[in-house]
């Protein structure tokens, strides 16, 4: 399976994690999902996802307060931790929901990466370290697609 950078297509958070391929699991539901995240989501994840929404894995790691020695660690390891787990499945749900917000990948990103008002200034990409924060990003969302916000 090739994957390539996000389009026009919405990319599903299964998708940005690697796929099938990468995760040896097809999760549907959020039930699928936490099995994986207790045993560990594959550290090819971490690879995918920076590929796919062109982030650096600086970035990645920074806005989701995981230190960039541990991904690398994590890297020769094999496997991500649960708790590092939840956090890249987090921040995939939140891109995979930004995409269908904003029908296309790359405004989808740009927003995230965006200082925004309506979150206190900040971009909704520096909030996903929390998931009170993963909440209000998703609010906010939904609160555009709704046509509350611009």
């Amino acid at each position: 399976m090739t994957t390539t950078p996000l389009s026009r297509t919405p990319v599903s958070a299964f998708t940005l994690l690697g796929g099938v391929e990468v995760l040896q699991a097809q999760p549907r539901t959020a039930m699928d999902w936490i099995p994986l995240v207790r045993r560990g989501l594959p550290a090819a994840s971490v690879e995918a996802i920076t590929r796919l929404t062109r982030t650096a894995q600086s970035e990645l790691a920074r806005a989701l307060a995981i230190p960039e020695r541990t991904l690398a660690r994590r890297k020769r390891e094999g496997l991500l931790s649960a708790e590092e787990s939840a956090k890249f499945v987090r921040f995939a749900r939140v891109v995979e929901r930004a995409e269908e917000v904003f029908e296309d990948g790359p405004p989808a990103l740009a927003w995230l990466k965006t200082e925004n008002p309506a979150l206190g200034g900040v971009t909704p990409l520096s909030l996903l370290d929390t998931d009170l924060g993963a909440d209000t990003v998703l609010d906010t969302l939904g609160r555009i697609e709704q046509g509350v916000f611009a």
